[in-house]
């Protein structure tokens, strides 16, 4: 199969419109995911027994099922159960929570790592807790975990593709429609590889760059 330039050209506005859907759902997806790891990471760490046991149990779930099963599950299985979504929005909510279980073993560590004599002054001090978490706690617990963090947002961006198996009209699923129908695979999944690794190599740069800044810092 040849190269064709003018086949190319005249697809790249349908796969850029795919493209800025991957950045959407890469954006929401991020932002439900760092939100929910912090939270599940601040309850985990309260040690309350039952919350605890069950936060730690949806972890591991999570972590143990693939992306795929988990989209297929929230797609096809859930409306049995009245529970219908977007394709859209089905695929924001199943990446956000399947990386929120990863991101909240980050923060975990990261909280873990601020020193016990921290804790302890704040504690003398009387200090209510959500202002020892929000000035003492997070402050130094983020600071270690934001490069982490960045790699799972590159990690996010790739792992959209899954979502084109429940029709989520991204790049993926939109060279993959392209391919189809016009029995050209060649210049659709060669262009999209490239938006892909336009964006994921700058970004993988970028994300050691701060992790060595902040090392020496």
């Amino acid at each position: 199969m040849i190269w064709d330039n003018e086949f190319a050209l005249s697809i790249v506005p349908a796969l850029l419109q795919g493209f800025l859907t991957t950045i959407e759902i890469t954006l929401l997806g991020t932002a439900l995911a760092a939100a929910l790891g912090l939270v599940v990471a601040m309850l985990r760490h309260l040690r309350i027994p039952v919350i605890s046991r069950l936060l730690t149990f949806s972890v591991l779930f999570v972590r143990g099922t693939p992306l795929l099963v988990q989209a297929y599950f929230a797609f096809f299985v859930l409306p049995s159960f009245g529970l219908t979504f977007s394709a859209l929005a089905t695929g924001v909510v199943v990446i956000g929570i399947n990386y929120s279980a990863y991101m909240a073993e980050v923060y975990r560590a990261g909280i873990e790592s601020v020193p016990k004599g921290q804790w302890e002054a704040a504690t003398a001090l009387n200090l209510p807790r959500g202002r020892v978490w929000s000035k003492i706690v997070l402050p130094q617990a983020l600071r270690t975990v934001v490069p982490m963090l960045g790699n799972y947002l590159i990690m996010m961006f790739k792992d959209s593709a899954i979502l084109s198996a429940i029709t989520v009209v991204e790049l993926m699923a939109v060279a993959q429609q392209i391919g189809s129908s016009e029995f050209r695979y060649l210049e659709p999944m060669t262009i999209a590889a490239v938006l892909y690794f336009i964006v994921s190599y700058p970004s993988s740069i970028l994300v050691n760059r701060l992790e060595a800044r902040l090392a020496h810092s």
